[in-house]
């Protein structure tokens, strides 16, 4: 059995109703419960959440809400692993054992069925416990700079200054999209950025991260002009 699990608790505090906050003309845990949906790898897309709004929603949608995920794993605290793997469980108890295992953010707008299906086929060809979506960073890391107490700059690795940005080393972060996993990984809760995960690589252009009000106005003008612009 291959298994989505999309994460939206209720509380979220810099954006009040974040999961099933209207994005571009439907609540935004929809467009990932779409995505899921539409790339046929899954068995069964279920939503974990304590919240009964958020449980509407998402059903209205077309996923599953089978279970209300308890308090203790739906505070400002909890990290994802141990949501995944409360899933999971849940449903080894209920009869079904989930192999793949894919957590998708309620707060994914641009992530894409073909995406998907592209972690899953890198989850299986590195035969890796883990496999996720990145982008790269506009900029070298290594030129990054701190401004001290007084209003000062001062490079993390000045040593880099004469480099050129071609020479150096490019680097990658979480896109916040979708982690496919084994369930054995999530179980033993194995953390995720090592190196037993592969990355699949996304264009910039098609990543936003939201936690504030800023991102996303800003993943709101991104997702207009990626549609008007045809964009893949």
């Amino acid at each position: 059995m291959r298994l989505a699990v999309i994460p939206a608790r209720g509380g979220s505090k810099r954006i009040p109703r974040k999961n099933i906050k209207p994005f571009c003309g439907r609540p935004i845990i929809a467009w990932s419960i779409e995505a899921a949906r539409q790339s046929g790898c899954f068995d069964s897309v279920i939503v974990s959440t304590e919240d009964d709004e958020i449980a509407e929603v998402a059903r209205a949608f077309g996923a599953d809400v089978p279970f209300r995920r308890p308090a203790e794993l739906a505070d400002d605290f909890t990290p994802t692993i141990p949501i995944i793997r409360h899933a999971i469980e849940w449903c080894e108890r209920a009869g079904t054992a989930p192999q793949e295992t894919c957590c998708i953010y309620a707060t994914a707008p641009f992530v894409r069925p073909e995406d998907l299906r592209g972690g899953l086929e890198l989850l299986g060809r590195e035969g890796c416990d883990y496999a996720f979506s990145v982008t790269s960073y506009p900029s070298p890391i290594q030129r990054a700079m701190r401004i001290d107490a007084r209003g000062r700059v001062e490079m993390f690795h000045p040593e880099l200054f004469n480099t050129r940005s071609q020479d150096l080393e490019p680097a990658y972060h979480d896109a916040a999209q979708f982690y496919w996993g084994r369930a054995e990984a999530w179980k033993a809760q194995k953390v995720l950025f090592g190196p037993h995960a592969s990355a699949l690589v996304l264009p910039r252009h098609r990543v936003q991260d939201i936690d504030t009000m800023e991102d996303w106005t800003r993943a709101e003008w991104m997702y207009e002009a990626l549609r008007r612009a045809g964009l893949p």
